[in-house]
This record gives structure tokens, sequence and C-alpha cells, in this order.
């Protein structure tokens, strides 16, 4: 699957965005849809085409990704009266990356080969940096032929990009990556709150330490920000409580209890109490003044 293809992309939001301005580079050819069409003027500019349902976007494409917010909009694009599923178009591969839930990764899967499609759970890792750069972590669930077939293209964002095992296994996977990011956040912000208190210069501290055992993403791309105070979203408060949520009640699920992660959702539930559910997860820091 190296030839120019039609491919199909639900959720223009600030990673996704940015993924589709990849795949136009690349010479394919592009449909999106998305809930406000001013939002995606920005695409139709460059060369992408706009159609008013996810069903119009399924008619007629290779591939079809989707990244929206939350499970329930994964549902409603799927499964909606005018999702991907109300349409026949056999051999199409639907491409779900979005952070959401094993259970519905594997009803999709199911769904897409009653109707001779095919599926993948593939959500990433990488923020709005790694989507602009084209260097996300792809964490794949599905079939490994499925995954083989549509490698080339996932490699045109993507730069880590492992197939991890059947429907349901990217997103158990990512949210390994979750709840790693969630208990690092809190030590890079008590970090930093430490070497404030102490009176050292925080650029100099994140120079020494990004780059030694300490070293983390988290730290190196978010600490800058939360030094200058920049509370921009490369990614959502709100989505990262969604996904720490769904951590949670998989680890419930399998008896497993997760004391840092619990900590960590509950710092971030008292951001969304005082209103900065759609500031960047750096926003954190804020607890720690």
């Amino acid at each position: 699957m190296t030839e120019h293809l039609k491919i199909g992309f639900i959720g223009t939001g600030v990673m996704g965005k940015s993924l589709v301005k990849h795949l136009l580079k690349a010479g394919h050819e592009v449909v999106i849809y998305t809930r406000t069409k001013e939002k995606a003027e920005e695409l139709i500019t460059i060369g992408a085409s706009w159609v008013e349902h996810a069903s119009d976007v399924a008619e007629n494409v290779h591939i079809i990704f989707t990244m929206v917010g939350y499970p329930h909009d994964v549902e409603e694009i799927y499964f909606g009266i005018n999702g991907i599923f109300s349409v026949e178009n056999k051999g199409l591969v639907v491409i779900d990356m979005t952070t959401s839930t094993p259970t519905l990764a594997k009803k999709i899967n199911i769904t897409a080969k009653e109707k001779g499609m095919l599926s993948l759970d593939a959500p990433v890792s990488g923020g709005d940096i790694g989507a602009q750069l084209g260097k996300l972590s792809i964490m794949c669930g599905g079939d490994k032929e499925t995954f083989e077939q549509v490698l080339p293209v996932l490699n045109l964002f993507g730069e880590t990009i492992l197939y991890q095992g059947a429907a349901g296994a990217g997103q158990h996977t990512k949210m390994c990556n979750q709840i790693t990011i969630a208990t690092g956040m809190i030590g890079v912000c008590e970090a930093l709150a430490y070497g404030k208190k102490a009176g050292l210069d925080l650029e100099h501290v994140l120079r020494s330490i990004s780059t030694g055992a300490a070293g983390s993403w988290s730290l190196s791309n978010l600490g800058p920000r939360m030094i200058t105070e920049n509370y921009e979203p490369g990614f959502y408060i709100k989505h990262f409580v969604k996904d720490m949520k769904i951590a949670l009640e998989e680890a419930e699920n399998m008896n497993l209890q997760l004391p840092g992660l619990q900590l960590a959702k509950s710092m971030y539930d008292e951001l969304i109490a005082k209103g900065y559910e759609n500031n960047g997860t750096q926003t954190l820091i804020k607890t720690y003044e």
C-alpha cells in the first residue's frame, strides 16, 4: 500500500490537523469531516476535501482514520445513524487513533469484519510536537496482516510503530503510556517547584537533569512550558482525565491497584474543578503555586 490513496480523516483537532498535512504532503487525496467546518478551513485551503457526515467520508476511501475526543464520540462516529458502519465499502481499513477503551476497539473490530472491512486500534503518543514532526509513537492492535498493509501510511507520521497484538492491545498499551505520564508529571512539577524554592535558575536545572537518569519526554517538552507559564494545550487536561479514568477502570477489572495513578487523577480533577479543563496537561504545575 504505497501508491497514492484516497484517505479519510475524522477529527482534525490539535493533533489530527498535523497528520492530515503529512498525508497531503505525501500526495494522498484526503477527505475530512469535523463537526465545525470553520475549524477545517486551513486544511481545505491546502487541498483537503470536507464532507458533512462520517458516512460521506467512508463511502469511497481506502483508509479512514478517526481521532476524536471520547469513547462516546468514537461510538457515534462508527455506529451512529450517519456513521462509518452505515455504509458499504468492502475492504475499507478503519483505524481509530483515539485513546479509547479496549472493549470498544474489540467491538469495532468485530463489526468491521462482519461488513468486510479491516480495523486497527492505533492510539498515539507524542503530543502536538510529535504530530507536527511526524515522530509519533503508534501502538497498534488488530490483525497483523492489516497492520502490515497500512504500515507505509503510518510511517508518514510515526517514528515508533509497533504491533501489540489482537484488537484492543493498542488501547491497553496506550493505558501503560498514560499511567507512566500521569505519575511522571507529578515528578516534573515537584522537581521544578523544589528548584524554584531553592532559588535555582530553572532553565539551567532542566538542562542538567533532562539529559541524565531523570530525563523524560514530559521533562524536556513540558518542563520549559511550565517555566514560561505557557499552558496552551498540546494535550487537553479533560482528555487526559478521560484516559486516566479508563486506565483505572481497566485496572479494577484486573484486580490491580494503581495508587500513583489515583493520586494524579485526583490532582487533575481539582484543576478541572477550577476551570482548567481546556488547558494543557503541564498546568499541573499550578497545584504547587
